[in-house]
């Protein structure tokens, strides 16, 4: 298992474990978790092959939910209650469906218990094709991954991943495991008779397609304490799109777990 990567935010209040989705990273999640940590103790986690965390050659729903089991283990944080973006709410789902007694909430962020037939191979081939030598500048860099994409957002949302290093530029994102891993992180396998009675949120975005109406059966089935929420005007990143909303939302849900 992988020993994940991770920053704090507060230092009173119950624990929330944080995971971000694919490509993302824990100080994507600074702003939100700095605006929570009023109320609750913020662990934002960085996923394996992701930010600070040891990169793995694989990154299955098993292993990355064992990565987060150990975290728990290592910081004494049963009964937290944790939170995951897209795959980081795969992991948080599969960890709540295999180890129900570690949480005592789950929020899942635009994402359903499903496989998915989409996968992110042409965000991976644009970033292993840049030139990051350091002969082009950040800005320019940022203009080229632009060019490749229809939303100019996606390419802002990559330059995350992007830093210095030896007088030029690397990925913080191992991109060939991801890339090998791909077809397992848009699957999502469920333990045999898995399912997590305790309470569970789903924030879903109004503007995304993750979280669909025939997915309301299977989040049922395998969540039958969720309740599913939809933040008007906001897309898959529902927490940049709709800050305020987002927080209201979580903090509604942890006033009511305790």
């Amino acid at each position: 298992m992988a020993k994940l990567a991770f920053n704090e935010y507060g230092s009173d209040g119950p624990p929330l474990i944080v995971m971000h989705g694919l490509f993302g990273s824990a100080r994507n999640w600074a702003s939100i978790a700095r605006t929570l940590s009023d109320d609750c103790r913020i662990y934002s986690l960085d996923m394996r092959n992701h930010g600070g965390s040891p990169w793995m050659p694989s990154m299955t729903y098993e292993e990355m939910a064992g990565d987060a089991a150990d975290f728990i283990a290592a910081q004494d944080l049963s009964g937290a209650v944790v939170m995951g973006h897209s795959m980081g709410g795969k992991v948080a789902m599969r960890l709540a469906l295999e180890k129900p007694d570690l949480m005592k909430g789950l929020i899942v962020v635009d994402i359903a218990p499903v496989t998915y037939g989409h996968d992110m191979l042409d965000y991976i081939t644009a970033m292993q094709l840049m030139d990051l030598s350091g002969e082009q500048r950040r800005s320019e860099l940022e203009e080229e991954l632009r060019g490749e994409f229809d939303d100019p957002g996606v390419a802002a949302f990559l330059m995350t991943n992007l830093e210095r290093a030896n007088g030029g530029f690397q990925w913080r994102i191992n991109l060939q495991a991801i890339s090998a891993g791909m077809s397992a992180i848009g699957a999502f396998p469920v333990p045999n008779g898995g399912s997590y009675d305790g309470p569970a949120l789903f924030i879903a975005g109004e503007n995304s397609a993750y979280i669909r109406a025939d997915h309301h059966d299977r989040i049922s089935e395998l969540f039958p304490n969720a309740r599913t929420v939809t933040i008007k005007d906001a897309a898959h990143w529902v927490h940049v799109d709709k800050p305020d909303a987002f927080v209201e939302t979580v903090k509604a849900f942890l006033g009511a777990v305790g």
